[in-house]
């Protein structure tokens, strides 16, 4: 049923001290550099030497130089190096592959963690020097270069494999309720495009668990064709929701609805037939009726739109981008759309930056979507910032997780100094730690992004990815409940 423009304004006006509420609890603003305040900019000397009391405040005190020029950590904290493109080697004995993306995390056997991860190749093999290998019956395309490997962690051993290769772009993906990993592919390459044999564009399943259920990769194509980033599932209702990392025109956000009678479970999206279910992309209007035609529109957090879904006329976009599809008026549009985790009922979801391509400049939004109220709520805005090379002010967010400690914890994808950073349940941030692997030059340093933040099973350890030139860490340290800021 429509959630009509009457019916969000009536209910927005009903409860409009909540909508009040909202809006003013979040501590970020929207002016230049205005978010460079932490909690360790008021701790004074001792903090800089390290020497933090207890970490009173928002976060875990100052990010000490890491020496061994990788990774700066608070105090008290500490890294392990899991993966390392080039490095280490897969069960096979090929090279771990590079540009390491989004990640998520599963119980394993005898007290393991499974870890899914994505490597982000595009294009053909011969441009990239470690692909993911074509290992027999794991192939979707053999012309592509990416595909996922899963990671085996224990105490004192790591294995790593294939899950799935001849896929292209594996950016960020998502986890499922029931166990397995959605990779989603950021191109929209078809056969006889870029080198490849077979269209791309596609979400694949695959599982951590059970190496055959792998073979013969088939593309869910239910889900659509377009540049995807994330995916997450209701649980409840089995919506499946993705977002679009796109512009000229900017991407949208879409939810997939199962066939009726449909049920999930491991292995069964890829027996649905290419056009089961229903793909629409969302649409908002504000509390007073009025239609949003782009999120950079929204420069206050706790802001509260409503949404509506409007079908997708061609889902394999077999002759225009299902973004292309629709005309000014119809949805609502968003520079950046990427990460995206589902936590409190709902959907976390990402939209990077906006600049000269949308209505209104910023350095990054973190909205929540409520799937009961269909309401789409700011939570974290991030001001244009600067300065990107100087330290200190956070810009450009892209894959995200919630944590078990509270708030959200972001990894950076930003201009200059990269950072995995967090935010509490009212907007304030904090550092946990910054890249300084310089894959530049002396005089013209360069950070590559954080990628595939994700918690263990049991919340004792932090992953992430370096994308470049691909490496996973493992963070352990004194994780503490974050106070709401």
């Amino acid at each position: 049923m429509s959630l009509t423009r009457r019916d969000f304004a009536r209910t927005s006006a009903l409860t409009g001290a909540g909508v009040a509420l909202a809006g003013s609890v979040g501590a970020l603003a929207t002016a230049p550099n205005a978010l460079a305040a932490t909690d360790t900019d008021a701790q004074g000397p001792a903090a800089a030497n390290g020497h933090a009391r207890g970490h009173e405040g928002v976060g875990y005190g100052p990010l000490l130089p890491d020496p061994k020029g990788i990774l700066a950590l608070p105090a008290g904290f500490s890294y392990r190096i899991i993966t390392h493109s080039g490095k280490t080697k897969l069960e096979s004995g090929e090279f771990t592959p590079s540009n390491h993306d989004g990640t998520a995390t599963f119980d394993g056997p005898r007290g393991a963690t499974l870890l899914v991860n994505n490597h982000e190749l595009k294009g053909p093999r011969a441009d990239w020097k470690y692909p993911v290998p074509l290992t027999e019956g794991l192939v979707y395309d053999p012309a592509a270069s990416g595909g996922c490997t899963v990671v085996e962690v224990r105490r004192d051993h790591v294995a790593e494999w294939v899950g799935i290769a001849g896929t292209s772009t594996n950016c960020a993906g998502g986890s499922t309720p029931w166990g397995t990993w959605l990779t989603c592919e950021e191109t929209e390459d078809k056969a006889g495009q870029n080198g490849m044999t077979k269209d791309h564009g596609y979400v694949f399943e695959v599982d951590p668990a059970d190496r055959r259920a792998n073979r013969d990769p088939k593309p869910i194509k239910a889900l659509g064709r377009y540049a995807h980033e994330a995916v997450v599932v209701d649980p409840k209702r089995g919506h499946l929701y993705l977002t679009e990392d796109a512009s000229g025109p900017n991407g949208l956000l879409y939810r997939w609805t199962p066939p009726h009678g449909f049920r999930h479970g491991r292995g069964r999206l890829r027996t649905l037939a290419d056009d089961a279910g229903v793909l629409q992309a969302f649409k908002c209007f504000d509390s007073g009726g009025r239609f949003v035609d782009d999120l950079s529109r929204a420069t206050r957090t706790g802001t509260v739109y409503g949404v509506d879904w409007v079908d997708v006329p061609d889902r394999d976009a077999r002759t225009t981008s299902v973004r292309k599809q629709f005309q000014d008026g119809q949805v609502t549009r968003a520079r950046k759309l990427e990460g995206m985790w589902w936590a409190d009922g709902g959907a976390y979801i990402v939209s990077s930056y906006a600049r000269e391509e949308s209505p209104v400049q910023h350095d990054g939004q973190v909205w929540f979507y409520d799937p009961g109220r269909r309401t789409l709520t700011l939570k974290v805005l991030l001001g244009v910032n600067p300065d990107p090379a100087k330290d200190g002010a956070f810009d450009g967010p892209d894959n995200i997780t919630v944590s078990p400690y509270g708030g959200l914890v972001i990894a950076e994808d930003g201009e200059g100094v990269q950072h995995l950073f967090g935010a509490t349940e009212s907007g304030r941030t904090y550092p946990i730690a910054r890249n300084e692997l310089n894959i530049g030059t002396e005089q013209e340093p360069e950070y590559s992004e954080f990628t595939g933040v994700t918690f263990s099973p049991d919340g004792t350890t932090l992953f992430a990815n370096i994308q470049e030139p691909g490496i996973m860490l493992a963070i352990t340290g004194p994780w503490k409940r974050q106070k709401r800021g």
